[in-house]
Formats: C-alpha cells, sequence, structure tokens
C-alpha cells in the first residue's frame, strides 16, 4: 500500500516507465526501497530529493550496486534512487587531460572509452564492471596500486551536487589548477552519499603506461622480518613500484597457485624503465625466495582477476556461506601485522579468509567466508587487534542481518561532532542514506 501511494505521488515527477515497485522479497544485504526510482537528468535528481525532504521520506542511493553491504542500518528505505541511467559522458578535454562524467556510468566504460585516446583514471576499484565512478568517489574506494595512483581525493578535481533540498552546488572546477578557497570535494568524497547525491564528476587523467609488468616475489619460509627487510630496502630506493602488495598465503595460492606470502610488486613506465627497476629488485632479491615476472598482458591479466576476489554486493548472495569484507587501516609496516593475523584467524576458525594489503600505504583488505558466527567472532578479533596497533577497521560488506550486531564503522572518532554538524546542517531531515555512515549518520 504505502509503495503504491508513493509511485502515485510520484508520477507528477517521474514518467511510469523510470519507476517501479521494490523487491517483494527481502534483499540479504538490505539498503533497498519501497519503490526504485530511476532518473535520467539531474533535474529528475534534484526534484526526487526536494519531494523526499518536503515529505519525510528516506532515501537509499545506488549505482552498480557493488557496495549495497557496505554500512546502513535501514532494511528498506521510502525510496532507493537508481543512478544506473544517469550515465555518460558530458565532456573529455583531450589536451588538458581532464573528463566530466555522469556519476551512474561504470568504470570499466570509462577507462575503455579513455583507452581510445591513450588516457585513463588513476583508480583501480575492486569490480570495475560494475562500479560506477559514483559511488567510487562516494566511499572513496582504491585498489592495491594506491600506492603510485593515489585516491580518488587525488584524482577528482570538481563535483556537482544535489543537496537534500534540491539545490545544486558546484565545488572545485574543470581544469587542474583549481585553487580558489577550500576544496569542498574533499568533504564529499567518502560520505557515502549522506550529504548530497553526486550529479558531475570531473576527473583528472594520466596518459596510458607505455608498458607494465608484475614481480612476483614469494618467501616460502615465511619470515615476516624478512619480507619487512626487503620492503624497507625497496621503498628507500630510488624505484618508483605503483603497488608494493603483500598477499596472504591463502590468497597466494588461489591467484599463483603457491601457499606463501607473497609481494606483488607493480611496475608502470617506459619499457627501458620498467625493466630497470625488475632487475634492481633482482639484485636484491633475498635467498630461498622464488620471484616470477609478468608482462603486460599476463600482469593486466593478474590484475583483472585481482579485482573480483571480493564479495560483490552487485549479485545476490548464493549458497549457504556468509561473506565479508573488511578495510583495515594501520601505518605502513604494520600491515605484515595484519596479513599474519588474518592467517592466524583462518587457522584458528572454520573460515575462508584471504588478505592482502599495501607496504607503503598502509591499507588491507580482509576477505572472509564461511559460518555467520564464526565471520562475527573474527572481526572482533582482527579489530581489536588493529586497534592494538593504533589502526582502524571498517566492515564494508556485511549482511543485513549481521550489520544489527557488529558495528561496521567501530567507535565513534573524536571528530565525530564535526561530522554530526555538518550533516545536520546539510541534511538536517536526514533524508539521504540514513544510518548509512559514521556513528549512524
Amino acid at each position: 500500500m504505502i509503495a503504491a501511494e508513493l509511485l502515485t505521488e510520484l508520477k507528477s515527477i517521474l514518467p511510469e516507465n523510470q519507476m517501479k515497485e521494490g523487491e517483494s522479497e527481502s534483499h540479504p544485504l538490505g539498503n533497498s526501497g519501497q519503490v526504485t526510482v530511476y532518473p535520467e537528468s539531474e533535474e529528475e535528481i534534484a526534484n526526487i530529493i526536494k519531494y523526499a525532504n518536503n515529505h519525510e521520506k528516506k532515501i537509499s542511493v545506488i549505482g552498480g550496486g557493488t557496495k549495497r553491504g557496505f554500512g546502513g542500518l535501514l532494511e528498506k528505505a521510502d525510496i532507493l534512487l537508481s543512478l544506473a541511467n544517469y550515465k555518460g559522458i558530458v565532456e573529455h578535454t583531450v589536451g588538458d587531460m581532464t573528463l566530466t562524467v555522469k556519476p551512474g556510468t561504470p568504470f570499466k566504460e570509462l577507462q575503455e572509452y579513455l583507452a581510445e585516446h591513450n588516457q585513463k583514471i588513476s583508480l583501480d576499484p575492486a569490480w570495475p564492471e560494475y562500479a560506477t565512478i559514483g559511488g567510487i568517489i562516494a566511499s572513496n574506494e582504491s585498489g592495491p596500486k594506491r600506492l603510485g595512483y593515489g585516491s580518488a581525493r587525488d584524482v577528482v578535481i570538481g563535483l556537482k551536487m544535489v543537496y537534500p533540498d534540491g539545490t545544486i552546488i558546484r565545488s572545485g572546477g574543470k581544469v587542474v589548477k583549481n585553487v580558489a578557497g577550500y576544496d569542498m570535494n574533499k568533504l564529499f568524497i567518502g560520505s557515502m552519499g549522506t550529504l548530497g547525491v553526486v550529479s558531475e564528476v570531473t576527473l583528472k587523467l594520466r596518459p596510458l603506461p607505455k608498458y607494465e609488468s608484475l614481480v612476483l616475489l614469494s618467501f616460502p619460509e615465511g619470515n615476516l622480518e624478512e619480507i619487512r627487510s626487503f620492503v624497507i630496502n625497496l621503498l628507500d630506493s630510488m624505484m618508483e613500484p605503483i603497488s608494493v602488495e603483500v598477499l596472504s598465503p591463502s590468497l597466494s595460492e588461489k591467484l599463483t597457485g603457491q601457499s606463501f606470502y607473497t609481494l606483488a610488486i607493480g611496475f608502470e613506465d617506459v619499457e627501458s624503465s620498467v625493466h630497470y627497476q625488475e632487475d634492481f629488485v633482482k639484485n636484491i632479491q633475498p635467498a630461498k625466495t622464488n620471484m616470477m615476472i609478468l608482462q603486460q598482458k599476463e600482469a593486466q591479466g593478474f590484475w583483472n582477476t585481482f579485482y573480483t576476489i571480493g564479495p560483490n554486493g552487485a549479485e545476490r548472495p548464493a549458497g549457504k556461506e556468509t561473506e565479508a569484507a573488511l578495510k583495515i587501516g594501520v601505518t605502513n609496516l604494520d600491515v605484515l601485522h595484519v596479513i599474519k593475523e588474518s592467517q592466524l584467524l583462518q587457522d584458528g576458525h572454520n573460515l575462508v579468509i584471504e588478505a592482502h594489503g599495501g607496504l607503503g600505504h598502509g591499507l588491507c583488505q580482509v576477505h572472509l567466508k564461511g559460518a555467520s558466527e564464526d565471520i562475527v567472532s573474527a572481526i572482533h578479533q582482527l579489530r581489536h587487534s588493529v586497534t592494538q596497533l593504533g589502526g582502524y577497521a571498517i566492515v564494508k560488506h556485511l549482511p543485513f542481518a549481521l550489520r544489527q550486531k557488529v558495528n561496521v564503522w567501530g567507535d565513534k572518532p573524536s571528530y565525530f561532532f564535526l561530522l554530526e554538524g555538518i550533516k545536520s546542517k546539510v541534511d538536517p531531515n536526514r533524508v539521504l542514506n540514513h544510518k548509512r555512515f559514521v556513528g549512524g549518520i
């Protein structure tokens, strides 16, 4: 009845073929809606949000759906605002190496288009075929190449946002050298859609590398101090790897066939520079380690597989096993402790745990699969050990039922009052992605 009434009221805003009643069955990841709407213009987005704000309705925002299991304590909002039909390139200035695009555009489509112009966006999110640029920006997602690429905050130079009252604002600009006042982009990037809906993104681009390779260095003896010493030598050198990612033995076995701690060291540059850096790694290679070097297409194939190892919120979970994923941040080389702890948890629980972390930026991703109670226990243990290291652990994928039991974002940070103040000022009626962010914002 509620859905039917909503559909009737929304007919004054959207054509009937751009809205439908929500799913009859509850989605295991939650973040659904009584009705789903598919706006195709910025004006339609603004009108939907303004309607919700004026009528005290809650809106959940979705793009490709890969992050459907990331936060959220509402199983069903009133309106599920899908940006799947609001996609496409607005402007591409090849000479200035900038791109303006609508938020519902799948990341892989963008990269394929840009490759025709010998350019790319320097981000490497998971599930690029499904993930949209809007979702990547809203969650500040980055991948194993963050060491060389940076994060979404380093790539975005301008945003257009629709505020909860329907107002459209612009932050940043469409040129790289933009220094006009406070960088408002950083306020919205990573805010999980709780402050506004992205209607346009402007990104700075980089040229496609002339060549790339991937050095896989495995440590059969599992000596973490040896890995630490090697990585320090590499990072202290003049070499410029785009990734120095350590893989847990379980993940290494899945990707390489060898169940050892393994370093995935990526290089992108002109061919001579890439080979020079490979030679440097060979020269400092520790004894009793195994090295394999993947060139060009083999390296690209490895990464393409790598980006699909974690759970995908766009697909309804199949089977009885529960899947979860954590994003953990620690001080640089403490990544080794996190990966080791993950492996020990797998051995001590009836779980499959695959983990990797960046030795250069300190971010780790831990994927868990198994029984719900074991996953909850493992999350608590991981979070405790990470807290001891002075880090944090965010649960970025978890079924809705378990999100009622696990504090996805952890304890409120000391600066929470600032986040709460901004939310109250921008969205006083709590319309957008209610209870999706830190502290239930």
